[in-house]
């Protein structure tokens, strides 16, 4: 065969989508396949039941975008929730949500491309700080209270709103904060639908959630409060480890503000969480009535450090996060097959190309193999329906890596009694609710 010709004077983005074009057609894949040479794949960044998330580059600007790679397989006769998801994100345009960038499939995985948050964790930020006050709390909690707010404008439900979905863009100083993973969230059908799967986190989601009693907006206020709470003092404001406990807990206790974390702290703060952390949905705030509310004004909010007690709590707690996360992760991936295998369905065009001047780049990423064809859509046709628009092994399944895995979690389970006892029996006795 005579060596196939491009175009002069393209980019490297576009000369590898040529050559993923080229690839596509011959292997019968999706038409929107050639946009996977946009990017070079990356490192694992999280799992999850349907697929994994790699960190990505786009070739042509050196932008860091995240992921999300979805197997077929695993939404089959559900393939409506990734259309779900897809329709959501590309409804979202505000500067504290993570932004949605592209999308693309193969025979065997649907891809979703966001932006990908380099600057860290919300906590993690904050623990290096070398001062902290109310008054910072104020402005983190704003921002993600209009993100929400934008949300709910738009009849959205996000229904996981943690730590750990709050990202800074960037490493600088005036990061914007951002709110990621969109998984889970919902599109109301009607200001009054009642959600009734389970979603959220524990700790974090809302006691209707639990219970399976019926939830919408108010179960993301009942979030941003714990969060809120958490930010002021470093720990959760329940401690229960199952439902039945939780549950008791919320409704015989309530809230408790424990003096010798909260004296600092104002009185307009304590009666803002209040407003988010009713057990009954109903009596909760709204996010207009909370943005209107004093304390997010600023006003009253103190500027005593608030990081020494922050960090008692937090340190312990995120390095035992970390290694259980870790292992997670690793057991996720294993089980998905994504850690070593590389199926035909989704490998790379030939690396030694015929195109003079070209030097080939592997953009493939590990993938997993299945017989299934019967559901295979041809090269013109997208099975969601929408408009066309370095091979990595992962290391965390090896044995060493797993040991030490193991050894940080043991520490960090102490670390993290340690800093229980901290709390001791004053955590017990309710100073105020």
């Amino acid at each position: 065969m005579a060596p196939i010709s491009s175009p002069t004077g393209t980019s490297a983005s576009a000369m590898s989508s040529h050559l993923y074009s080229i690839y596509g057609k011959l292997s019968n894949q999706p038409a929107s396949y050639d946009r996977k040479g946009r990017y070079k794949f990356g490192r694992p960044l999280g799992a999850g039941t349907y697929g994994i998330v790699k960190a990505a580059t786009v070739i042509d600007t050196s932008e860091p975008v995240a992921i999300k790679v979805i197997l077929k397989k695993k939404v089959q006769g559900h393939e409506s929730m990734v259309q779900e998801e897809l329709d959501l994100l590309r409804r979202l345009n505000h500067p504290h949500i993570v932004g949605f960038r592209d999308w693309f499939e193969s025979r065997e995985k649907y891809y979703i491309v966001t932006q990908l948050a380099t600057g860290g964790e919300l906590f993690d930020r904050i623990v290096e700080r070398g001062k902290y006050t109310e008054k910072d709390a104020v402005q983190t909690v704003k921002e993600v209270l209009e993100a929400v707010d934008y949300l709910h404008s738009l009849n959205i439900v996000h229904r996981d709103l943690k730590p750990e979905n709050l990202l800074y863009l960037t490493p600088a100083a005036d990061s914007p904060l951002v709110l990621a993973d969109f998984g889970i969230a919902k599109t109301l059908t009607s200001e009054n639908e009642a959600l009734t799967t389970m979603a959220g986190s524990f700790g974090y989601a809302a006691p209707e959630v639990l219970l399976r009693t019926g939830h919408g907006k108010p179960c993301d206020i009942w979030s941003l409060g714990v969060i809120t709470y958490t930010l002021l003092c470093g720990y959760i404001p329940f401690r229960s480890e199952n439902v039945q406990e939780f549950i008791l807990e919320v409704r015989e206790n309530g809230v408790i503000f424990h003096d010798k974390y909260w004296k600092d702290i104002s009185q307009e703060a304590k009666e803002f969480i209040l407003c988010m952390l009713s057990v009954d949905p109903s009596k909760r705030s709204t996010t207009s009535e909370l943005l209107k509310h004093k304390w997010i004004s600023g006003v009253t909010a103190t500027t005593n450090d608030l990081l020494p007690n922050i960090r008692e709590g937090f340190n312990a707690r995120s390095k035992f996060q970390q290694a259980i996360e870790a292992v997670r992760l690793a057991n996720k991936i294993k089980a998905l097959g994504l850690d070593d295998d590389d199926d035909d369905d989704d490998a790379s065009p030939p690396q030694k190309c015929s195109i003079p001047g070209v030097v080939a780049t592997d953009h493939s990423d590990s993938s997993v193999s299945t017989t299934d064809s019967s559901a295979e859509p041809t090269a013109s046709t997208s099975s969601l329906g929408l408009p066309q628009t370095n091979r990595r092994k992962s290391s965390f399944g090896s044995k060493g890596n797993a040991t030490l895995i193991f050894q940080e979690v043991v520490k960090s389970v102490t670390r993290m009694k340690s800093a229980s006892n901290l709390l001791g029996d004053e955590r017990e006795e309710p100073e105020k609710k």
